[in-house]
């Protein structure tokens, strides 16, 4: 159903047309407003000063965000967001588009030292819900700040099973899960009233291990590093293994910071560039995940070329000056 933007002016209220304001706000709110999804509720917030309105109303907005991220009806979850600016509006703009990059160099607000981040994710095959977790991670400890920033959902020897079966074998299979498994993991910053989904939404990679025979799926989010010019991969890893019976179990759920050297970064690190991304990081409705990670890979090689004909350059020079060195040496000694 669309307004007419004509059916909100003077002339309408003349008889020309209806006014929307002439619509019982219990139809509105009740039989129109809750069929639409986020963006086109958004999108209608904007027709009118009188629909703008209607459509902030909490409900809407929570109905909406547990609908499509069902972690967030968790008690403490639920009740955090709604000490947001606006609410669960709030929430779901920061968490419904996807993170592009952000400003390296964005200082962040002066507020207190967030305490933990919340991870609420959600994974789905097919469109339903298979997996769906809160997670709490505390950010002050010694361990936290100096050991590599990991996130796991599950224990080494948890597993959950899922519907997925076999469909077909090598490639066709991953395939499968690429078309049709997608994970959203949101990050929540609790000092800060602030969220950013840090997933790629679909994944970026699908592998098989040629001798374990288990299936790891990459989704994967690039942020910038703290220096400018500098970027970091988050990356986020379901890990699936068959049974006898055709089913794929998931063992693994787990989020880390990686740096273009290859190496994890540790807490403190990871903590400062996700809550910069979190509160200022670009936000865009689609991302072609697999492009950004290209881009990343390509970023990556040309430094590692660079690095190399610097290391390379340097030996040169060492060669050069202990060649001097030597002549100069034996020049002394022969010449004195």
């Amino acid at each position: 159903m669309s307004f007419s933007a004509a059916s909100t002016t003077p002339a309408a209220d003349k008889g020309n047309g209806a006014s929307i304001s002439a619509v019982h706000h219990d139809i509105i709110t009740a039989h129109i407003l809750t069929r639409l999804n986020g963006q086109t509720l958004a999108a209608v917030a904007c027709a009118s000063s009188e629909l703008r309105a209607f459509s902030t109303e909490g409900k809407l907005w929570r109905d909406i965000s547990t609908a499509m991220w069902p972690s967030t009806t968790d008690t403490r979850v639920n009740d955090l967001i709604s000490t947001f600016p606006a609410g669960h509006r709030s929430f779901f703009s920061d968490s419904f588009p996807l993170l592009d990059y952000s400003p390296s160099q964005f200082a962040l607000s002066p507020s207190s030292r967030t305490a933990e981040l919340i991870s609420a994710v959600d994974i789905f095959y097919k469109g339903q819900l298979i997996f769906s977790k809160v997670q709490e991670s505390e950010t002050e400890s010694g361990w936290f700040l100096c050991s590599p920033f990991r996130v796991d959902l599950l224990d080494p020897k948890e597993t959950f099973p899922t519907p997925i079966r076999h469909v077909g074998e090598g490639q066709k299979s991953l395939k499968h899960l690429e078309e049709n498994l997608s994970l959203s993991w949101i990050v929540i910053d609790p000092t800060r009233k602030r969220a950013a989904n840090l997933s790629s939404r679909r994944p970026v990679t699908v592998q098989q291990h040629w001798l374990t025979g288990e299936i790891q799926l990459r989704f994967t989010t690039i942020l910038a590093g703290e220096k400018k010019g500098e970027y970091v991969q988050c990356g986020t890893v379901v890990t699936c293994k068959g049974t006898e019976g055709g089913e794929l179990h998931v063992r693994e759920v787990s989020m880390h910071v990686e740096a273009m050297e290859e190496n994890h970064l540790n807490g403190r690190e990871s903590l400062v560039i996700l809550q910069r991304a979190i509160e200022g990081g670009k936000r865009r409705k689609e991302i072609n995940g697999k492009a950004r990670l290209e881009e990343y890979l390509e970023m990556k090689r040309e430094r590692r070329k660079r690095n190399e004909r610097r290391e390379k350059a340097f030996d040169m020079i060492c060669l050069a000056a202990g060649v001097t060195i030597f002549m100069a040496f034996w020049s002394f000694v022969l010449f004195r």
